[in-house]
């Protein structure tokens, strides 16, 4: 069994010798998709710079918002739905494994596997009528985090498209290669 571990080591450090190594880096990806906080659409925007072989980090900014309401009531206000907005813009850092090399993959696909790191800041607007009790959300930290896995298909040299799932937001997009 060490034999054909040692084997399989050799020969992929061979070939991958042979193969230059794909830049990730130098890419522009803005998605649109479904944020499972309150199932709300959004807008991504994230840019990877190359770390090291096959690793990316990528400042990130995303913006999710979505309608919900509340039943309330007293003696002094009809019991009845008020509405309100909440929004949630996560800003961080975004670092990605790509598994290409791994994988075989032509030029054609990009596999990764990725980590969010950053800080969820949330507003909430209501009904200008509603006067009952305003927190959403009282167990929220701050701290916004998220797992995924996606695939990117090159259209061309310098355009793919992209699909990211993940744990918290779910993204179809387009990547810009520069």
């Amino acid at each position: 069994m060490k034999k054909i571990i040692l084997s399989l080591i050799l020969v992929t450090l061979f070939t991958g010798g042979l193969r230059s190594q794909e830049k990730f880096g130098r890419t522009l990806n803005v998605g649109a998709g479904i944020g499972y906080y309150g199932y709300s659409p959004a807008l991504s925007l994230n840019y990877e710079f190359d770390v090291f072989k096959n690793f990316t980090l990528a400042p990130f900014v995303t913006v999710m918002s979505h309608r919900h309401y509340r039943y309330w009531g007293n003696d002094h206000y009809p019991y009845r739905n008020y509405y309100y907005r909440e929004t949630v813009v996560p800003i961080g850092v975004k670092g990605t494994y790509y598994f290409d090399e791994l994988l075989n993959a032509g030029e054609k696909w990009d596999f990764y596997a990725a980590a969010s790191l950053g800080v969820a800041y949330r507003t909430t607007t209501w009904d200008s009528d509603y006067y009952g009790d305003r927190v959403v959300r009282s167990y929220s930290s701050p701290l916004y985090g998220d797992l995924h896995i996606g695939a990117e298909a090159h259209l061309s040299s310098k355009v793919g498209l992209f699909l990211d799932l993940s744990t918290g937001l779910s993204t179809l997009g387009l990547g810009f290669h520069f």
